[in-house]
């Protein structure tokens, strides 16, 4: 190697063999060429080795990566079949075991069947999944009951069925409580026949209050009762604070009126009524089903926009119609299929021969 550098360099120079000073110059360039190409051989061979280290060190990594991935996902499996959560599968395709999930889920709101006094059921309507009844509930207080409502739910029931019905019981638990607003009592899911357990009121739903009020037979501790503009008052404000309460938790109501409107003896008003509430709660405001009397719709909703608090608050003023006119119908003098043109043409209902100035 050492000739072929030299004569490397010697033709690099262009030097006759006689020429001394050209010789010298030969071997200093000798001197610096010769480590050159050894420190340039060193750095080649080192990057080498560095590379099938490094590549080495990747492929391991990659190979513990995925055996660790796999000792997850083994875990995992173990864990969602183990006796522990072999309900959440099962909830899925199971009626049976959906009830097992909703029993650990609603434990807080159970309450013993057999607290329903037998004998006192008694159908008042029925509802859309099922019966509704009135009965009797015991307190903690030996000897004592209170009426309370069962919206019930047969075992005929499909598993979707089954399932939007206790999704409504954790709504309404969810929704917490509020003085103005129904109130969820408990519930009673550990088998058929389900029930959703809400408090009762004495007077009973506001429409009927109002038309027992206008036939003059309406009596409270056996004085005849009749509504005053101040009582009107009173439970428009009741009814505004159970809606600015929706509004707080981002939710609506989308069916304001008077049967919706329940009455206690101390003249409280409860909103009821949320189906709507909880259809836009669980699949959003755009897919909201539920049918409502168009006269009650603002314009909006009359052209099929989605349901909002601005809706209902229009909804509120003909439920102020309603309570100022003792119950008659919003607009009497316009049939249902002309309503959305006559209130584009910006048209409103005229003022109640009952409804004072002031009011």
């Amino acid at each position: 190697m050492a000739g072929d550098v030299k004569r490397f360099t010697r033709l690099l120079l262009e030097c006759n063999s006689n020429d001394k000073l050209c010789v010298v110059r030969e071997y200093q360039t000798e001197v610096i060429v010769v480590p050159a190409l050894l420190v340039g051989f060193f750095v080649i061979l080192l990057t080498v080795i560095l590379w099938l280290h490094c590549r080495g060190l990747r492929t391991k990594k990659r190979e513990g990566s995925s055996a660790s991935e796999q000792q997850v996902n083994d875990r995992n499996q173990q864990e969602l079949s183990s006796p522990k959560n072999q309900y959440i599968q099962m909830s899925e395709t199971s009626v049976e075991n959906l009830l097992n999930s909703a029993s650990l889920t609603l434990k807080e709101l159970e309450i013993p069947r057999e607290k329903l006094l037998p004998g006192t059921l008694q159908v008042i309507k029925h509802g859309r999944y099922g019966s509704i009844y009135r009965a009797e509930l015991e307190t903690g207080n030996p000897g004592k009951t209170t009426t309370v409502i069962l919206k019930s739910l047969q075992d005929l029931a499909g598993f979707q069925e089954v399932k939007d019905f206790l999704e409504r019981i954790k709504f309404h638990q969810n929704l917490g409580h509020h003085e103005n607003l129904a109130e969820l009592v408990g519930c009673c899911v550990d088998r058929f026949p389900l029930y959703m357990i809400m408090e009762d009121v004495s007077l009973g739903d506001l429409l009927t209050f109002l038309w027992t009020c206008r036939k003059d037979v309406m009596t409270t501790n056996g004085i005849p009762y009749d509504l005053t503009e101040r009582q009107v008052y009173e439970v428009g404000q009741q009814v505004a604070a159970a809606l600015a309460y929706l509004e707080q938790k981002k939710l609506f109501h989308g069916d304001i009126a008077a049967r919706n409107v329940l009455l206690q003896s101390s003249f409280t008003a409860k909103l009821c009524g949320l189906g709507l509430a909880y259809e836009a709660h669980a699949k959003g405001a755009s897919s909201v089903t539920g049918m409502v009397p168009v006269k009650w719709q603002a314009p909006e909703r009359l052209l099929k926009k989605p349901p909002s608090i601005k809706a209902d608050i229009w909804s509120f003023g003909i439920l102020l119609y309603e309570m100022i006119t003792l119950g008659a119908p919003p607009y009497p003098e316009v049939p249902p299929s002309d309503i959305l043109p006559y209130l584009q043409r910006r048209n409103i209902m005229k003022q109640p021969s009952s409804c004072q100035q002031a009011m």
